[in-house]
């Protein structure tokens, strides 16, 4: 049985026996409105969901908003859940903390039940307390920022990996092609600086930390900071901003004559990347990442249903979008109810619940037991595997 074919019968499993569910509910009187704004027990169950829409990184958005849909469509399709419905609101976080607040707070106040977004770290932080306060879930396909795991926050669940352990997979790949001074840089954001710290806490021996660099976002010339990381010698530098940047940083370390190893975090996994850079310069760049629809190994039928649906191809967080709806759906039907704590408490007790990057069991951290993160490499102008680092 293929891998694809699995996932198709988990969410058979997620929807089957709604009927009986609703019945129960029903002859209980257990209702299953909660969180912020009104809702029927009856009426659809609103899930939201934060992504870029505009702004340097609003390629990922559609991504991310068309993955979480399909996951609706498929769902509502057999049924629902316990007998109703899933309804997706967007709103834009923009990578910006003003806007994210302001469509958080949007979201709350249209009843939603679940939270399935957030991309950028330092926009969906400020988010938290907000979703908090409304007793609502989070489920975040794609922000991994250590600093969303050290708020303890109980309604906080992370569907990627952790900057701790793209750190580590960086750092083990590093050691497996022989880099031996290598140098940091990043873009001063919470996502950023936190991968980047991390990094730095682990090149204590061989490699060793060659130096480090922070850019300001969103200048178009960054030729100050090339010359001054490469001033430490490196054979190895790791980008760990937006692709926006690593785009200009990776053309102008070429343009300076650097010929060594270049890596980039997973928030500069996009094409776009390859393309602001231009295809041969960025050819042989490597990427840390977790599992983007094409390196997903059975998943070439989910593809194919994505590009039905929406005339393009799926991206990066396409998948991990699709898996924080199905996620929040399974922990509604196994509370039986929207309440937050609830499905808090169902959340926390899943275990083997079938993702695309394997069964599901979150650490007492709310985060995932394994990171799932992967290289990836530029090669003929496209983003492919390099390196699973099994």
């Amino acid at each position: 049985m293929t891998a694809y074919l699995t996932r198709r019968l988990s969410r058979v499993a997620l929807v089957g026996g709604a009927a009986v569910a609703a019945m129960m509910l029903s002859a209980c009187g257990n209702g299953l409105a909660s969180g912020g704004g009104e809702q029927s027990d009856n009426g659809p169950i609103v899930l939201g969901m934060l992504t870029p829409l505009s702004g340097s990184s609003s390629a990922i958005g559609p991504y991310m908003k068309n993955g979480a849909q399909l996951a609706v469509d498929e769902i509502n399709g057999k049924g629902g859940v316990n007998g109703r419905k899933l309804e997706l609101k967007v709103e834009d976080e923009a990578c910006d903390a003003k806007s994210a607040t302001a469509g958080a707070n949007k979201l709350v106040t249209e009843g939603v039940k679940i939270s399935v977004g957030g991309y950028c770290s330092g926009a969906t932080l400020p988010t938290l307390p907000i979703f908090e306060k409304a007793d609502v879930p989070m489920l975040i396909p794609a922000a991994n920022s250590n600093e969303l795991v050290k708020q303890h926050k109980k309604n906080v669940f992370l569907i990627n990996g952790t900057g701790v352990q793209q750190s580590d997979a960086a750092l083990k790949f590093m050691k497996k092609v022989g880099a031996t001074k290598v140098a940091l840089m990043d873009d001063n954001t919470s996502y950023s600086k936190d991968i980047a710290d991390t990094t730095a806490k682990l090149l204590t021996g061989s490699p060793a930390l060659a130096g480090r660099e922070s850019v300001t976002a969103g200048e178009s010339d960054y030729s100050a900071n090339v010359n001054a990381i490469l001033k430490t010698q490196p054979d190895f530098i790791y980008w760990t901003g937006y692709y926006q940047e690593g785009g200009l940083i990776i053309r102008q370390l070429r343009q300076a004559g650097y010929t060594g190893k270049i890596m980039v975090a997973d928030g500069s996994v996009d094409q776009k990347l390859v393309d602001i850079a231009g295809p041969t310069v960025a050819e042989g760049v490597f990427a840390t990442m977790t599992q983007t629809p094409d390196t997903i190994q059975g998943a070439e039928n989910w593809i194919a249903d994505y590009k039905s649906k929406f005339g393009a191809d799926p991206g990066p967080y396409s998948t991990q979008a699709y898996d924080a709806v199905r996620v929040a759906a399974e922990a509604v039907k196994q509370a039986g109810s929207t309440d937050g704590d609830a499905v808090i408490k169902a959340l926390e007790g899943i275990d083997g619940f079938q993702l695309f990057s394997g069964p599901l069991k979150f650490t007492p951290d709310h985060t995932l037991s394994s990171g799932g993160f992967q290289i990836l490499v530029v090669e003929n102008g496209k983003i492919v595997l390099k390196d699973t680092l099994q």
